[in-house]
């Protein structure tokens, strides 16, 4: 579903207007809504709705894209996306007077954010009674937002890079980089994804022109069926079970096989696509600010 606005901006020219933005501040902090035109008074749950049905595959069965906590009932004033629910998003979200938070990644702590496991967890209370205080409604959109064409996560990711033109068509998860080597990518990738440090396995003289991405965690047999059949030089992925892709790679390379790895932890490789999804959203929500906030990498390396 097409909505036009007076006040559309075109995909590509504000995807690149907020991954300006993300690259300055290391994509740790925000990137401001547009507000447009005004609109009537919507609930939550009818702006999820509408989301919802603006997805060409909607419903999707057994979907974990579903109301995590809040009131949906409530009228929209404003919204966030993020990858993590943090605590720090949260209170970040309320302070803008956004009381919906699009979230791609659970908010707690397994997949279909399951909670009978948590009775009495001291953790999982405090978080609940500090969105309950907050009175924001979280909601997941990661199955959805997954299956646009082409996937509107590793999208985000290509514009943030610059690498839309080096993917291959109808295969974006491979890109050709002519003469790169481990070294230059790992360079490029941490200067533009505004981080300091990734894990690798590889020398970074290495020639790596062929690149394997996935973001997020598809999970060991995945990453290393996708490996099997790609043959890259470099698999760049959001994270891994280091029993798993990591061990896979180490005796590929003791065979002989020319393939590296870098590691970009998991909110850092897929925030790119919840700035996208700011520049999809705001169309379609005219007079309601819409702003990307990053959950940051929780691990401190010393």
């Amino acid at each position: 579903m097409k909505i036009k606005n007076i006040h559309q901006v075109s995909r590509r020219k504000f995807i690149g207007l907020t991954a300006t933005a993300a690259i300055g501040s290391g994509i740790t902090g925000f990137v401001p809504g547009i507000v447009p035109a005004a609109a009537k008074a919507i609930s939550i749950r009818e702006a999820i709705n509408f989301i919802i049905k603006s997805v060409p595959v909607a419903p999707i069965s057994n979907t974990v894209d579903t109301v995590k906590a809040g009131n949906p009932d409530q009228l929209l004033k404003g919204m966030v996306t993020t990858t993590f629910a943090t605590i720090d998003v949260i209170e970040k979200a309320a302070s803008l007077g956004a009381n919906l938070i699009i979230v791609h990644e659970p908010v707690f702590y397994n997949h279909r954010d399951e909670t009978d496991w948590l009775h009495q967890d001291k953790v999982f209370e405090y978080k609940q009674q500090f969105i309950k205080k907050t009175g924001v409604v979280i909601w997941r959109f990661h199955d959805y937002w997954h299956s646009e064409k082409p996937d509107a996560v590793l999208a985000g990711v290509l514009q943030m890079l610059g690498w839309q033109k080096f993917a291959e068509p109808g295969n974006e998860h491979i890109i050709h980089l002519t003469g790169a080597t481990l070294g230059s990518i790992l360079k490029e990738v941490k200067e533009k994804l505004g981080v300091s440090t990734v894990k690798a396995i590889g020398i970074p003289g290495e020639s790596c022109e062929k690149i394997l991405l996935m973001p997020g965690a598809a999970g060991g047999s995945a990453q290393i069926t996708a490996i099997e059949k790609e043959q890259p030089d470099l698999l760049i992925c959001g994270e891994l079970q280091e029993w798993e892709t990591s061990e896979y790679i180490r005796d590929a390379r003791s065979k002989g096989d020319k393939i590296a790895l870098m590691v970009l932890g998991h909110a850092v490789s897929e925030e790119p696509g919840m700035i996208n999804l700011v520049s999809w959203l705001t169309p379609k929500f005219p007079g309601i600010a819409i702003t990307h906030i990053a959950s940051h990498s929780p691990f401190t390396w010393y």
